[in-house]
Order: structure tokens, then C-alpha cells, then sequence
């Protein structure tokens, strides 16, 4: 066995224009727990989903486990050896799907049959004391029960190196050193696995074998923590790598002081007063009560979702308390009074300012929204950008900032109009230890020279323990709150993380590892007997079938949107946009007044194209009704028509028609004429006389298919190819989409699952819901609106597969080469659309398009299906006619697949 997992040579990295990694050569031991420690955007991650095969090597070679993982050969053949956890609390994770199914997902993707999954699953579970959570869906999980989740699902495959991307970052210290026991038991039981960490923690970091410290892309050092430790001359882990950091920027770092708090004022800021929270019948906060005083620090700590940041909400107005009160200032909160609201700034846990706007622009748009008066408003802008050290990234996208960075820009949001309480909801959560020293030092200074009352919630104990006041909190109540000190000495430890484990191992009584757990020596999964690396696998690809299933079916309105979408928007086009055009507003101007007129003006009025309205006595009164739209027609006879008409003569009336909608004016024209027609037929008849002795000679036209003339009859099976193109398109687009905002994208490229199977994958079930809406649209087209289906059922149906599987397809590109569900909804709108309507032979025929429209229209499926749709349902067209049309449509599947595949990449850049 070799004694490096990997040897990295000049392996660099960029993306765009910024240098991720310098050109890095790396040998990393094997069989050890290896931490890579350093600053935010330093490379360690770029440097882990390079060895992970997630990211695509731009320069350089990286050698795992002695093959090229450049090759993408080699990199299907190791990728079941490999195990990634991305950074993020549950990341890789599917937060509808139960514990049991997150786990059975990663099983199939690596090919386990049933029994090896149901073994697997089950020892995974009691191993890491989630079994009694198993039917828990995870994204109810606690964070630290996230990353156990996490961890069982890379360890399903039994790899040989497994790679952690800060995987306790905003994590509870509880759930921390239960993480860590769990990867000890399990490296107990493989020795040979090699463990790669990215870490935030230094206190963890001094629990792994060698390390490896980077900033700004390079290696500082490598070695044992105690190898670190001695070079540096350091007693800690932080100080040592403040040392080893280059000269201009290690002596620029100075250790965090804090000068005690000064009570000379003792007037309370914040008061919570019995606070309680429900949601549903969960409650968040339960009757939690506490004091502030006016410019003290005071630290809000506690296990995941124990309602810290439900309770910091509640004292900024963001949420209205079940019960009890919060008072500002002795004044009872009001989250209506924007006075009391502008006394306090909040930070909230996740970023949540404008990535696509500048640092800059970020900071002008506050200051903006906090009314700070313009002439104030440049200088204190300039203020913050000095006072935070932003002003070298003034002019950079919020989005492209290292999160040290970020979190001052949202500091410096916070406090932009000089609030007297700032709230802060983990603020240096995935932060390094320089940067939270620089960001503690602006919180230091605000409280002590300005006097602001800071509300601070955290899992790093030295942060704690930097503040004046602490509370601890668990399952929304209050345990204890003190002094870090006065807490340290109450359950005599020597540190605040044993002291608050301590607290919540006495009021959880560990319930996150249960007394049922196996006994570490039973506690040794069954090796997993993964399937040969086959270039095509059934049950990988069911894998994401049955998974993106089981995630539509829990989401009510992604479901209900899936199938009564298309049915939805089918009756309102079904009533709003037939072209038959009834009951038109018309009034007769009579000059003749005779039983011939009379009679002339009764045959129209009697047809249900028209509705009479009262006579006009004057031209003049005629154009001002048709010029307020009282009118569509105005019927003028002059005098002597009747007597004209009985000799045989062709006497002229007026007609004046609203031409404002020249479709429309054409139908009542066309309305008109037949209805003369009609009358002259009956006259005829009264006279004994030949009917073309009244009119000209003409032709005789029959309406074939639709005798009734209906324009239902028409367009509804018109609207069926439009409406699968426009739903299922954007359904599928969003799904892929989706993944890849979320992260889950991740295991793709982490998994020996192809790009055919992932595509297809996805596909089936939005194929299954567009059948579905399918028959949906044929029972309100043959139900409610009365369109007879003369043709085969059956070939309709055969039809309709073909064209959902060539628009989901037609999905699954756009979504290829689309990173938000913004883009790739717009973008499937345009494409589905534009082209569905104007060259598919919608309102005019496909021959009668030229050049580009031609194209377009012949290259598209909705023009094959449209034409087999009207054809079946109203021509009766069977298979020997359409059969070209089907094969046309059966073409578009292979195409659009492989344009998918191109455009889908295996690996990130």
C-alpha cells in the first residue's frame, strides 16, 4: 500500500479572473486524518472538490490512489472509492425525503441491491443514533443530526478516502464531539480509510494527524499540530497560524483585547418577558425571559433549532410573540412604530444582502432606506467603508466576496444609521479565526465607545466567553444565564464548551446518541458489495426517478401546479380565446320604413350574432353610439328599398362596421353577407321569381370536419400542443435547475451516476405528469366544451408520449446550461412560447412560412403535433396518415437527449 492517497503537482485553479489556487505541489498521507486549515477563500474548498473529482483540473496533475484523476476513466473507476460531504449543513441532503430515504438514494446511486441497502441502512443508522429518526423527514433535522445524515450517506459505499468540507460549521458543541467520536468509531473500524477536513475550528484541527495551513491559495506549511506548534513557538493552534502567515500580513494581526464593562449606566435595553412562540402546534420559544443591559455584550448560545434565531426575531419585530412581551428601552415593542424598529440593527444568520450590487451600492441602498439625510449620507458611507476596511473591495459584487468580508459588509449594513441595539444572528458562523477576531474587535469598539447594546448568538465557546453575559438554551428555554465565568465555576469545569455540554447533556440526557445504540463492536456495517461500475445502470437511474417522485408528492403545490396546471389554464383559454363572435350591438337608421325593410332588419335581428338595440333617427346619432362603442354595426336603408327589391333591382344599404379590431370587423362582414343572403334566398321563395335575379352569380361553399363552423372545434386541440409544451418545459427545467441552486448537484458529480442517467432520471416522472394532464385536457376538450375526438384514442395518446418526452427533453437542455430558476424559467417561457404560437401553424399555416420562420417552424415538435392533434380530433385521421408526423416527433427524443448530454457537465470549473 502506498504511503500517499494523493500527490498533487503544479495543480492551480481560477475562476474567471481570480486565482483560487496557486500552482500547488502536495504529497497528502494515507491512512491518517488529514485538516486543511486557513482563512475563508483560500482554496481549501477548490482544493477538496478537485480531489473529490467534483471540479474539473484546469492545471497540473493530481496522482489518487495511483491513478490520473484527470482521466475520465480513472475518475469512473475510483469515484465508488471516494466519499464528499460538500460545505453546508445538509447540502448534499434532500430535505423532504426521511432519513431512511436520504441514505437509500446514496445506495442506489452506488448500485446496492435491496438486501445489501436494508442491511446497510440499519447499521448506518444505529451506528450514528439516528435509528430512531428514521422515518423523520431531514430537513426537521437538528444541524448536528444533518451532518450525522450526511455522513451515513457517504460512508453507504464504504470508501476509501472520505473528504469533509467544514463539516460542523454552525454546529452545536454537543453535536461536534459527537460528530468527531462518530468519525474516530468508524476510522476504529477501517484503519485504512483516509479522512481529508476542511475545518474552521482549531480546536478540532488539534485533533487530527497533519495538517495542512493555506492562505491565499498556497501552502504555508504542513505537518502534525504539534509539529506546527513547535515551529511556530505557539501554545495555540490559532497563534500558529497567525505566525505563519506571511510578514506583511502577520504582524498587521493583533490579539483581541476587551476592557471590562463600565456600568455607568444601568438602565435596561432589552427585556424579554415571558416570549413564547408557536408555530402550529410546535412551540419554538417557551415563556423565555431575560435583561439586557444598555452597551453590555450579551451571548445568545444553544443547540441547533432551539429558537434562537425565532427569539431574536421576535425582539426586532420581524415576529409577532404568541405570548408575553419584548420591551426596548422600558418601552413595550411595536413592530408598526419604524421609530422604535430604527433603534435596533439586525443581522440575520444567512447573507442577505444584494449579490448582484457593488459593496458600494449595498451600502448607499441602506443608507437610502434608513433616511439618512443627503449631505450626511456620502460621509457616513465613507465612514464605514474606512472603519471595516472595505474600501479596497468598494467596487467588487457582493457575490464575489470571501465570507470574512461579507460578514463585515452586513455589519456595517446593520449599523449604517447608528442603531443604540444590534441583534446578531451568527455572524461569524464558517468564518476563520482571524476574521472573527477582526469582526469581534468592531463589536468590542461599538460597545464600549458607543455605548450599543449587542445581542450576539454563537457556537464558538471562545466568542462566548468574550461576552459580558451569556444565556443557554435548548428546546426553547433558557437553562442557565450568567456570567461565562460564574457558569464555568457552577458545574466545575475548566472551560465554557465542557460547562454548556454539560448543560445539555443534563437536560437532553444525550438523546442524540440512544441507550439502544450497538455496542462499538457490533457497530461494523456489512461490507458494501457495490455492483460493478457499469457505463449503464437501470437502478441508478430509477434511483432519481423514484427520488425526484417522492419530492414532487410532498410539495402540494408543486404537485397541484404539475397536474392541474396545463387543465387550468385549458379552461381559461377554452372560454377566453374562441373567435366566434356573438351578440353584436347594432342599430338601423330606417329611410324606407316598409314591411320589405322591416323584414330585411328582423332576418338580422333575429340571428344570435346580433343583438338589436334602439333605433336611430339621425346619421349623426349613429356615429356618436359607434364612437363611444355602443355599437359594432350600424344598418342604414334608404327610402324606396323595399320597392326596389320587389322589382328586381339591386338597390344598395349602408353598413357601417367597427374596424378597431380588423379580425373582428372581418367576421361581422362576413356575418352580414350571409345574412343578406339569406333574406334574398327568402325573398326569392315569396316571389316565385329565380334568385339570381336578385344577386350575381357566385359559388356554393360546404364547410367539411366542422360543419357548425365552431372556433372551439378548432382551437381546443390547438391548446393541447401548447399547453405541453409550456408546463412540462418549465416543470423540468426547474427540477434540474433546482439542484444545482441547492447544491445537490454535487452528487452527480460525486457519484458513478452518468449524465444519461441522471437526464433521464429526472425526466420519467414529469413524463408520467404530463400523461397525466394529458387526459386531463381530453376530458374537459370532450366534456365541457363539447369538442367531439373522431379519431383513435389510442393514437392520440401514443402521439402524446412522444411530444411530452420531446418538451421535457426540450426542458432538460434549457436547464443544462441555466444556473437559477429565474433564468430557467424565463428562458423556457421564451423558447416554448414564442415559437408554439407564431410558427407552428397555430393561426396560420407552416407552408405559408418563409426563411427563418419556415425553419423554425418545421424544426419544431409542436408543429407535427399539432397537426396530428387537429387531425384526430376532427378529421378522424388515423395511423397511415399521421405515421410521418410520428416519426418526426420520435426524432426529436434522441436529439434533444444528446444536445442535454453535451451541454450538461460532468464536473464543475
Amino acid at each position: 500500500m502506498s504511503d500517499t492517497v494523493a500527490h498533487l503537482v503544479s495543480v492551480g485553479h481560477r475562476y474567471g479572473d481570480v486565482t483560487a489556487l496557486e500552482p500547488t505541489t502536495l504529497a497528502l498521507p494515507a491512512g491518517c486524518m488529514i485538516g486543511l486549515i486557513g482563512p475563508d477563500g483560500v482554496g481549501k474548498s477548490t482544493l477538496l472538490s478537485l480531489l473529490a473529482g467534483v471540479r474539473k483540473i484546469q492545471t497540473g496533475t493530481i496522482r489518487l490512489f495511483e491513478g490520473d484523476l484527470s482521466q475520465p476513466s480513472f475518475r469512473r473507476q475510483v469515484c465508488p472509492r471516494i466519499a464528499y460531504m460538500p460545505q453546508g449543513l445538509g447540502r448534499n441532503l434532500y430535505m423532504t425525503l426521511t432519513v431512511a430515504e436520504n441514505i437509500d438514494f446514496f445506495a442506489r446511486l452506488f448500485d446496492q441491491d435491496r438486501r445489501v441497502r436494508a442491511a446497510r441502512i440499519d447499521d448506518l443508522l444505529h451506528s450514528t443514533g439516528l435509528a430512531p429518526f428514521r422515518d423523520r423527514p431531514a430537513g426537521k433535522l437538528s444541524g448536528g443530526m444533518k451532518q450525522k445524515l450526511g455522513l451515513c450517506c457517504a460512508l453507504i459505499h464504504d470508501p476509501d478516502l472520505l473528504i469533509l468540507d467544514e463539516p460542523t460549521t454552525g454546529v452545536d458543541p454537543l453535536s461536534r464531539r459527537q460528530f468527531w467520536q462518530l468519525i474516530e468509531r468508524i476510522r476504529r473500524q477501517r484503519p485504512g480509510m483516509s479522512v481529508l477536513v476542511a475545518t474552521a475550528y482549531m480546536d478540532e484541527a488539534m485533533g487530527f494527524d497533519w495538517l495542512v495551513a493555506m492562505n491565499a491559495g498556497q501552502v504555508l506549511a504542513t505537518g502534525s499540530p504539534q509539529q506546527l506548534l513547535a515551529r511556530t513557538g505557539a501554545l495555540e493552534l490559532d497563534t500558529a497560524f497567525v505566525r505563519l502567515l506571511p510578514e506583511s500580513e502577520g504582524k498587521t494581526h493583533q490579539p483581541l483585547q476587551i476592557p471590562p464593562l463600565e456600568l455607568n449606566d444601568q438602565s435596561i435595553a432589552i427585556e424579554a418577558k415571558g416570549l413564547t412562540r408557536r408555530f402550529g402546534r410546535f412551540t419554538a420559544v417557551d415563556n423565555v425571559s431575560f435583561k439586557i443591559r444598555r452597551g453590555e455584550i450579551f451571548g445568545f448560545l444553544g443547540s441547533n433549532g432551539c429558537g434562537k434565531t425565532t427569539t431574536m426575531k421576535m425582539l426586532t419585530g420581524l415576529l409577532e410573540p404568541s405570548e408575553g412581551e419584548a420591551l426596548l428601552f422600558g418601552q413595550p415593542l411595536n413592530a408598526r412604530d419604524l421609530a422604535t424598529r430604527a433603534r435596533v440593527g439586525f443581522m440575520s444568520q444567512a447573507f442577505s444582502l444584494y449579490e448582484e450590487l457593488s459593496v458600494i451600492q449595498n451600502l448607499l441602498l441602506h443608507a437610502r432606506l434608513f433616511h439618512l439625510p443627503p449631505a450626511h449620507r456620502e460621509s457616513r458611507v465613507a465612514q464605514l467603508l474606512d472603519q471595516f476596511s472595505l474600501t479596497e473591495y468598494r467596487d467588487q459584487l457582493a457575490t464575489a466576496l470571501p465570507l470574512g468580508i461579507r460578514q463585515r459588509l452586513s455589519l456595517a449594513v446593520a449599523i449604517i444609521h447608528e442603531p443604540d441595539i444590534l441583534i446578531l444572528d451568527e455572524p461569524t458562523s464558517g468564518v476563520d479565526p482571524r476574521a472573527r477576531d477582526d469582526f469581534w474587535r468592531e463589536l468590542v469598539r461599538l460597545s464600549r465607545e458607543q455605548g450599543v447594546t449587542i445581542f450576539i448568538s454563537t457556537h464558538f465557546m471562545n466568542e462566548g466567553a468574550r461576552c459580558d453575559r451569556i444565556s443557554l438554551m435548548h428546546a426553547g428555554q433558557v437553562l442557565a444565564c450568567d456570567t461565562p465565568d460564574a457558569l464555568i465555576r457552577r458545574q466545575g469545569r475548566e472551560t465554557l464548551e465542557e460547562a454548556f455540554i454539560d448543560y445539555l447533556q443534563a437536560e437532553t440526557q444525550d438523546t442524540d446518541t440512544p441507550p439502544d445504540t450497538k455496542p462499538e463492536a457490533d457497530t461494523r456495517p456489512e461490507p458494501a458489495t457495490t455492483a460493478p461500475n457499469r457505463l449503464f445502470s437501470p437502478r441508478r437511474l430509477l434511483a432519481y426517478s423514484r427520488r425526484e417522485t417522492l419530492e414532487i408528492l410532498r410539495d402540494p403545490i408543486r404537485t397541484a401546479f404539475a397536474l392541474l396546471g396545463s387543465v387550468i389554464l385549458m379552461l381559461v383559454l377554452g372560454y377566453g380565446l374562441s373567435f366566434d363572435v356573438e351578440d353584436l350591438t347594432f342599430a338601423v337608421l330606417d329611410h324606407d320604413r316598409t314591411p320589405e325593410s322591416r323584414a330585411y332588419i328582423d332576418n338580422i335581428a333575429g340571428s344570435r350574432y346580433f343583438n338589436r338595440q334602439a333605433d336611430a333617427v339621425s346619421e349623426a346619432e349613429l356615429e356618436q353610439r359607434m364612437r363611444s362603442g355602443k355599437l359594432a354595426v350600424a344598418l342604414i336603408l334608404p327610402a324606396g328599398y323595399g320597392r326596389a327589391l320587389k322589382l328586381g333591382q339591386s338597390p344598395e344599404a349602408g353598413v357601417w362596421i367597427d374596424g378597431a379590431m380588423p379580425f373582428r370587423g372581418e367576421t361581422i362582414h362576413g356575418y352580414l353577407q350571409g345574412m343578406h343572403l339569406q333574406y334574398l334566398i327568402q325573398l326569392a321563395t315569396q316571389l316565385r321569381v329565380d334568385i339570381s335575379a336578385l344577386q350575381p352569380a357566385g359559388f356554393q361553399a360546404r364547410y367539411r370536419y366542422n360543419q357548425d363552423f365552431r372556433s372551439l372545434n378548432a382551437m381546443v386541440p390547438a391548446m393541447i400542443p401548447i399547453l405541453l409544451i409550456f408546463i412540462p418545459s418549465i416543470l423540468m427545467a426547474l427540477g434540474v435547475v433546482r439542484e444545482k441552486e441547492l447544491g445537490s448537484i454535487t452528487n452527480l458529480y460525486a457519484s458513478p451516476v452518468t449524465r444519461l442517467e441522471f437526464l433521464l432520471g429526472k425526466q420519467l416522472p414529469y413524463i408520467l405528469l404530463s400523461m397525466i394532464s394529458f387526459i386531463g385536457l381530453v376530458l374537459i376538450s370532450v366534456i365541457l366544451f363539447q369538442v367531439p375526438l373522431k379519431g383513435s384514442f389510442l393514437l392520440l395518446t401514443l402521439a402524446t408520449l412522444l411530444y411530452v418526452t420531446a418538451t421535457t427533453g426540450l426542458g432538460l437542455c434549457i436547464s443544462a446550461f441555466t444556473k437559477t430558476q429565474v433564468a430557467a424559467l424565463a428562458g423556457t417561457a421564451i423558447i416554448t412560447l414564442l415559437p408554439a404560437i407564431n410558427f407552428s401553424g397555430l393561426t396560420q399555416p407552416v407552408t405559408s412560412l418563409e426563411g427563418v420562420a419556415a425553419l423554425v417552424g418545421n424544426g419544431y415538435p409542436t408543429t407535427w403535433f399539432l397537426t396530428i392533434s387537429r387531425g384526430i380530433f376532427t378529421k378522424s385521421l388515423g395511423l397511415a396518415e399521421l405515421w410521418p408526423h410520428l416519426l418526426m416527433l420520435a426524432a426529436f427524443i434522441p436529439v434533444l437527449t444528446l444536445l442535454s448530454l453535451v451541454l450538461l457537465r460532468q464536473q464543475e470549473r
